[in-house]
């Protein structure tokens, strides 16, 4: 008589899978294409993207899982020289990031002219892996050219080449990242996408249509911060946001002639909260001066970032 197994299921069945789990966190220039990178690997948008450098400005965790693995992105902002208290915490920010994770990307812009500064940032993050970007507007040639240049005095761990925009190579990258990740429990649940409060989230979200719509007439000085978030019974939402500026010239460029500017950038901020969240949105804005709001501790600490950074060495 053959034994059968109990309730259906056998010893077998009890074999538990072994996870991976650990922090990313990827560096670069500014514009290397950071948080499209994160976007792209999570496959969600975590992460306002515009062409005006320094956009990211505080860490911002990206969530996805690869096989057995949950990746935990790390988008910093930017590595450049310093030059006031809020440069200086973001990019002590970015070298914290470097510091507490497990693995670490550094990624490269190929279509840069010089890569001198890449080189300095290779020199501090040694076992890094690189990841080349920006692939599909350069010959393969050149991007081997690229590389070789960019490993003949750099210890790294491995070279990747993707373009973050167009979603080329992300699987191979996502795929080797994960099985470089130590042994471990997951941090976070298996649908998280984030660890961003969607107030902040909503407020980044405006704060890039800010970015987009006025390119060189946003001055760099511009804060969005999420006053009121209401839940209706009908599953829609009101959102009230304020715009901090530091002088009222720059109040009149965002609300524009007869308000149009700011109904411009509400609707377009709107609209992109409802494609990702999938649900009706009531978004008002206002614009409040409130001279030298960076240099206020508080929006240090909700950042994040730390007051007391010291300047980078270099």
């Amino acid at each position: 008589m053959q034994n059968k197994p109990l309730l259906g299921f056998s010893l077998k069945d009890f074999v538990m899978v072994e996870t991976r789990c650990g922090f990313i966190a990827i560096l670069g220039l500014p514009n290397a294409g950071k948080s499209t990178l994160v976007n792209s690997l999570v496959d969600s948008k975590v992460s306002i993207v515009s062409h005006k450098a320094q956009t990211t400005r505080h860490r911002i965790l990206g969530i996805t899982v690869e096989d057995n693995a949950q990746l935990i992105l790390v988008d910093t902002p930017g590595v450049f020289v310093p030059r006031r208290q809020l440069d200086r915490s973001m990019v002590q920010a970015a070298w914290d990031a470097r510091t507490e994770a497990d693995l670490c990307i550094v990624l490269v812009d190929a279509t840069l002219k010089n890569f001198n500064e890449v080189k300095k940032l290779l020199q501090k993050c040694p076992g890094a892996v690189l990841v080349l970007n920006k692939i599909d507007q350069l010959p393969k040639p050149q991007l081997l050219e690229v590389a070789q240049e960019l490993t003949r005095d750099s210890v790294v761990e491995d070279v990747f080449m993707v373009s973050a925009l167009h979603n080329d190579g992300i699987a191979d990258l996502r795929k080797a990242l994960g099985k470089r990740l130590p042994l471990g429990p997951w941090l976070f649940e298996a649908d998280a996408l984030t660890d961003q409060p969607q107030r902040l989230w909503a407020a980044e979200l405006t704060r890039e249509q800010l970015y987009l719509q006025l390119q060189q007439e946003l001055p760099y000085d511009t804060w969005v911060e999420t006053e009121r978030w209401e839940n209706f019974a009908n599953g829609s939402v009101r959102i009230d946001q304020i715009i901090y500026v530091n002088r009222e010239t720059q109040k009149k460029i965002i609300i524009g002639a007869k308000g149009e500017r700011i109904k411009a950038i509400s609707y377009a901020s709107r609209q992109e909260m409802i494609r990702n969240l999938g649900i009706k949105i009531h978004l008002f804005l206002r614009v409040k001066v409130q001279e030298n709001w960076s240099d206020k501790a508080d929006i240090y600490r909700f950042l994040g970032l730390d007051n007391s950074s010291q300047v980078l060495r270099q």
